[in-house]
Order: structure tokens, then sequence, then C-alpha cells
């Protein structure tokens, strides 16, 4: 038995669980090939475990020493002169807190009926949210979110929506996709909603890390609450909540947020369109004011 192993068993006979990465991170190389203990979990507590454990080390070299007189001497492994890391003296501290826990009426709550109290209900394991988004920057400033996939149909629209009311003018920026959970064998976890956040956040953090981006506003194209009568899997999580919208201002992204109507939509409506004209002139200029302010900071 090597040092590792041995290292494991006294942890598990403490009740300490040794944690190990089973899960491939994205993108992350094959963990080297290594032989796993199948870890059971033992029926015995763990201090009779530990006791066990104890009763197959060997026995330390005891330094000789003088005697003491009989009221010098203390049955106290702590006041004896054996050492406390001796398997005998851990033995007899694991006995007086077992006989003390044997005491009756201490540190024993009172239960009037036994039989009343039934069998806890195990709370079931809180799954991810699932979620996926089109994600598009505009000259490192203005970022363009749309719920699933981008048809080129779609991405052609927004290209002359965004090029009529003046804010690209050149050729439109490749689209990145975000998939939530990252992992397909993702585990449970403790607060889905809270992980999301979280996740999208990262994702745009470290896109604006490596790409220099300066976000100033989110640009939402869609129905960002959850419709209930969408075909299954069509429709996500409920976006509204993981970008945390208040007051037109995204919490998680922490940018002030513009929505306007779903791309689909807008391929098979002229009024639509229309209408929806003044609000692109609109954002037009604040685009040209933010150019401006940035031209003049520097």
């Amino acid at each position: 038995m090597n040092q590792e192993v041995t290292r494991r068993h006294y942890l598990d006979a403490m009740g300490i669980t040794a944690w190990a990465a089973k899960y491939q991170l994205p993108n992350a190389l094959p963990t080297e090939a290594c032989e796993w203990e199948d870890s059971t979990p033992a029926p015995t507590p763990p201090r009779e475990r530990l006791q066990a454990l104890l009763d197959d080390a060997p026995a330390p070299k005891r330094q000789t020493s003088k005697p003491q007189p009989p009221e010098l001497q203390s049955s106290d492994p702590l006041a004896s002169g054996e050492a406390i890391a001796s398997p005998s003296a851990v033995r007899a501290l694991l006995d007086q807190d077992k006989q003390r826990a044997d005491k009756p009426g201490q540190h024993k709550p009172a239960i009037a009926n036994p039989d009343a109290a039934g069998p806890r209900a195990e709370a079931a394991p809180a799954k991810p949210l699932k979620f996926e988004l089109s994600c598009v920057c505009l000259e490192g400033r203005w970022l363009v979110l749309k719920a699933g996939s981008m048809s080129p149909l779609e991405q052609q629209l927004l290209a002359n929506l965004l090029q009529a009311a003046g804010i690209q003018r050149g050729a439109f920026p490749e689209i990145s996709h975000f998939n939530w959970p990252q992992m397909a064998n993702a585990f449970a976890v403790e607060d889905p909603l809270d992980e999301a956040r979280e996740g999208l956040a990262a994702f745009i953090a470290g896109s604006a890390s490596r790409q220099g981006w300066r976000l100033e506003r989110l640009l939402w194209w869609g129905e960002l609450e959850a419709k209930p009568d969408a075909e299954p899997g069509a429709e996500q999580a409920p976006l509204e909540r993981i970008l945390n919208v208040t007051e037109g201002h995204s919490q998680t992204l922490s940018l002030p947020l513009w929505q306007g109507p779903s791309l689909g939509s807008l391929l098979d409506d002229s009024h639509s369109k229309r209408d929806l004209w003044p609000a692109l002139q609109t954002l037009g200029q604040l685009w040209a004011a933010g150019a401006k302010q940035t031209a003049d900071d520097h």
C-alpha cells in the first residue's frame, strides 16, 4: 500500500471526503490514464473505522522516563507522559468520548413520538438552466444578442437595419454562439439561475478581454420572456431573469439594454419595419454621440 492510498484510507476513516475531478472541461487536454479506486460508502461509522486503523498501526517506541509519584500520576492520556499521537492515546480519547455519548440525558434531543417523524423527503437535485445565444459586437462598443441561432436571412436583415441607421457601415462582424450549460454531462447545481448568470457574464467578459471590447450598450432582438405555448426546445429559459433586466438595464452584464422585435417577425412584416424606423433613428443618434465622445477622449 503506497503512501497516497494510505492517506486516502485515513481521510475516509475520519469522515473526510477526498474529491477528484471526473469531468473533462471544454478544450481541456484529456486526463492521463490512471487507476481509480471505486469508493463505496462504508457501513460502519467513521469513529469505528478510525479505531480499526489504529488497532492495525504499530505502537510507537516510548522514551523511558523517571517514574512519577502516585499522587502525580493521572489517568488522562493528555496529562500522562504517553504521546498523544500514538494509537493507544487516540483510542483512549475515543473511548472517553464514547462513554460520554452513551450516558443518558446528555446531548440527546427528546422525541415525544419517534414514529411520528416519518422519513425525510430528499430534495430533488436542481438541474442547470438551458439556453443558447447568438452574439455580435459592433466595433467593440455595442453588443447584439439574440436567443438561439441566427439564420442567414436574419443576419442579412440585421446588417441592413444597422446600416440604414448609420450604426454599422463596414463588413458585418462574425457571429459567436454561447450555450449553457457548457458541458453535456452537467451535474446538479445549487442555484441554477445564479450559475447561468455567472456563466454568461464570464463568457462576455472573456470575449471582451481577448478582443479589446469596451462595451457601452446591449441590443436585444426578440422576446425576453419564455413563451408557454412555444415548441419544446424552441424557446429557452427565461432570458429576462438570466440577464436580470431592471428598468432597461441588464444587471448581469452591467449594460443598458435596448429591446427590439424579433428578426424573424420583421422578415415577413413590412409594417413592423416601418414602425421600427423611429427607434432605429434614435439608436443611430446614440451611436454617433458615443463615437464623438470616444474621439474627444482620445
